[in-house]
């Protein structure tokens, strides 16, 4: 049966953001499989998918990049292979978070290993960067942050607008940013992360394109049709298993 013309049109708008997933290039290959990465770190690799998701994010040799809220710095490494020599990437991390020495130990670590990865402590509630300065960005499960608030791990409230605001301004035109995170069902955004540390998607897709952000792209990579919605991440249950959303955004060039 013949399709209609209006039902044509809606598939070929459609088909950008269902695009094909890219294999991983040598240079991703290469960074995911280098023996020195510590085996607490490769341990998380088949769930997380690394290869797969930056070469759907289009992470290449040489790009300026960053990894926001990097944590223990799983992407940051990865990201700092791919990029190699003449690339850099700097890892923003909460300074509420590094003043554990526990926090830092790692870190001295992984600059050891690789020589082209800045650490840089930031105010959670208060991110920048200089204009124009990034080719990549990565959010890799803590965009759903800017929705949290925390006494005890002294987190204010954050509004994610400003946020979005200070990456828009930091990305060169035509800069990606890829973000992946837990996926909740719809809801109170900031009563949802509170509880669960998840987030609705398209909340996410209109808070970026409110920001000026497109949507080029999201991937099924880590979709998990069976996980709980309504489950915290950290439940022993589903932790490591969450059904996870893959988006790639962009800076328009103009």
């Amino acid at each position: 049966m013949r399709r209609p013309l209006a039902a044509l049109a809606l598939l070929a708008l459609a088909a950008p953001l269902a695009a094909k997933q890219a294999a991983p290039s040598p240079a991703i290959t290469a960074a995911v499989a280098a023996p020195d990465r510590p085996a607490t770190q490769t341990a998380l690799d088949e769930g997380r998918k690394p290869a797969q998701v930056l070469a759907f994010l289009g992470l290449k040799p040489g790009m300026t990049a960053a990894d926001i809220m990097a944590g223990a710095g799983y992407y940051s490494e990865i990201m700092a292979s791919v990029v190699g020599p003449k690339g850099m990437v700097s890892a923003f991390e909460p300074e509420q978070f590094m003043n554990d020495p526990r926090a830092q130990k790692p870190w001295a670590e992984l600059k050891a290993r690789r020589a082209n990865v800045a650490l840089i402590p930031y105010p959670f509630d208060k991110f920048s960067a200089a204009p124009a300065s990034l080719d990549f960005t990565l959010l890799h499960l803590t965009y759903h942050d800017l929705y949290w608030e925390s006494a005890q791990y002294k987190v204010p409230r954050t509004d994610p607008a400003a946020f979005l605001a200070a990456l828009y301004k930091a990305m060169k035109p035509g800069g990606i940013v890829g973000v992946v995170d837990h996926v909740a069902a719809p809801g109170d955004t900031r009563a949802t992360v509170d509880k669960l540390h998840r987030i609705d998607p398209e909340v996410v897709k209109a808070d970026f394109k409110a920001a000026g952000f497109v949507l080029e792209g999201e991937s099924d990579l880590l979709r998990v049709p069976g996980d709980d919605h309504s489950k915290l991440v950290f439940d022993p249950s589903v932790r490591g298993k969450t059904d996870r959303f893959v988006f790639r955004f962009r800076k328009p060039k103009k």
